[in-house]
C-alpha cells in the first residue's frame, strides 16, 4: 500500500509530457541556433575554397607564429594558476584567518573587471610612459607589447577559474578526513598527496580544462598589450581579427577552424572527465565503509 502512494506522489509531482517536451524542444533549437550553426558556418567558410587553400591557410608562416604563440602562452599561465589556485582553495576552504574575505573578493575580481580594462592596467604599470615604463626601459626588458605583456595578461584573466572551481568543493568536504591523516602520524606533504588531492581531482581537471580554453580564446586583454606585431606578439584569436579586416576571409575561418576544433577538444576531454568521475561515484558508492586501517595504511605510506 506505501508502495503504491509512493508512485502516486511521483505521478503527480512529474510535469506533463507536453511540458518535458517543450523543454527539450526548447533547448534543442537554443543549441542549433547559438552552438551547432555558428560552428558549422565556422567550418564551412574555411572550406569553401577547398581543402588546398585551408592547408596552405594554416601553413602560412604569421599563422604559426600565432598558434605557437598561443599554445606557450597557455603552457605558462595554467600551470602558474594551478598553483595559484590549489594554494588559494586550500587556505579559504580549510582555514580560518584574518583578510579571508578579502581574499575571497580578489579571487573574483577578474571575474568582474573587463578584459579590456585589465590590459590597460598593464599598460598603465608596465608602458613606457607607466609606473615602470622608465626603469625597464633603462634595463632594456619588454613586457608591454612583447610575450611577457601577454602572458601576464592571460594569467590575470584566468587564473579564478582553478580556485573557483575547488573553493566550494574543499569546504563541502570539510577538514575531517585531513585532521583524521595528520592524527594518525602523516606529514602535510603526505595528507595533501593520500587525501585531499585524490578528493579534488575532478574538480581540479575541470578548472584546468576552463583555464585552458580561456587562456587560449583570450581576446581582449591580450589586444591591449600585444602590440598587433605580425608574426611576434599575435595570438591566434588576434590573427583570426587582421585576417578577416584584411578580407582573407578563407584564411581567417582556417585560423578560427582551429581555434574551434580546440574548444571541441576541450568539450570531450571535459565529457570524458564526467563520464569516469561518475563511475568512480558508482563503485565507491557500492563498496562498503572504509576501515580506520585503511586509513592508517594511506597516513603511514
Amino acid at each position: 500500500m506505501a508502495a503504491t502512494d509512493l508512485t502516486r506522489k511521483r505521478v503527480t509531482t512529474t510535469e506533463p509530457a507536453w511540458v518535458r517536451w517543450t523543454l527539450v524542444a526548447l533547448a534543442l533549437v537554443f543549441l542549433l541556433l547559438f552552438l551547432v550553426l555558428p560552428l558549422a558556418a565556422v567550418f564551412t567558410e574555411a572550406l569553401r575554397k577547398g581543402l588546398g587553400a585551408y592547408l596552405e591557410a594554416l601553413k602560412e608562416p604569421d599563422a604559426w607564429a600565432a598558434i605557437r604563440l598561443t599554445l606557450i602562452t597557455a603552457a605558462i599561465a595554467v600551470p602558474l594558476n594551478l598553483v595559484f589556485g590549489v594554494c588559494a582553495a586550500w587556505a579559504i576552504a580549510k582555514f580560518e584567518f584574518r583578510g579571508k574575505a578579502f581574499l575571497t573578493t580578489l579571487v573574483d575580481l577578474p571575474f568582474s573587471v573587463s578584459p579590456v580594462v585589465s590590459g590597460l592596467i598593464y599598460v598603465l604599470v608596465f608602458g613606457a610612459q607607466g609606473w615602470l615604463g622608465p626603469w625597464l626601459a633603462a634595463h632594456d626588458v619588454k613586457i608591454i607589447f612583447a610575450v611577457p605583456g601577454i602572458v601576464l595578461a592571460t594569467i590575470f584573466v584566468t587564473f579564478p577559474f582553478i580556485a573557483r572551481e575547488l573553493i566550494p568543493l574543499m569546504q563541502a568536504q570539510g577538514t575531517e578526513e585531513e585532521q583524521a591523516a595528520i592524527v594518525l602520524g602523516a606529514t602535510g606533504w603526505q595528507t595533501f598527496r593520500h587525501v585531499t588531492l585524490p578528493n579534488i581531482k575532478w574538480g581540479l581537471i575541470y578548472g584546468v580544462i576552463l583555464c585552458n580554453a580561456r587562456a587560449m580564446g583570450e581576446f581582449g586583454a591580450v589586444s591591449v598589450v600585444s602590440g598587433h606585431i605580425r608574426g611576434q606578439t599575435n595570438t591566434m584569436p588576434l590573427h583570426v581579427e587582421i585576417l578577416y579586416n584584411e578580407y582573407q576571409s578563407v584564411a581567417a575561418f582556417a585560423v578560427a577552424s582551429l581555434l574551434a576544433l580546440l574548444a571541441l577538444v576541450t568539450l570531450v576531454i571535459k565529457s570524458v572527465a564526467e563520464w569516469q568521475q561518475e563511475r568512480e561515484m558508482k563503485a565507491s558508492a557500492e563498496l562498503p565503509p572504509e576501515r580506520p586501517m585503511a586509513l592508517e595504511g594511506k597516513a603511514t605510506a
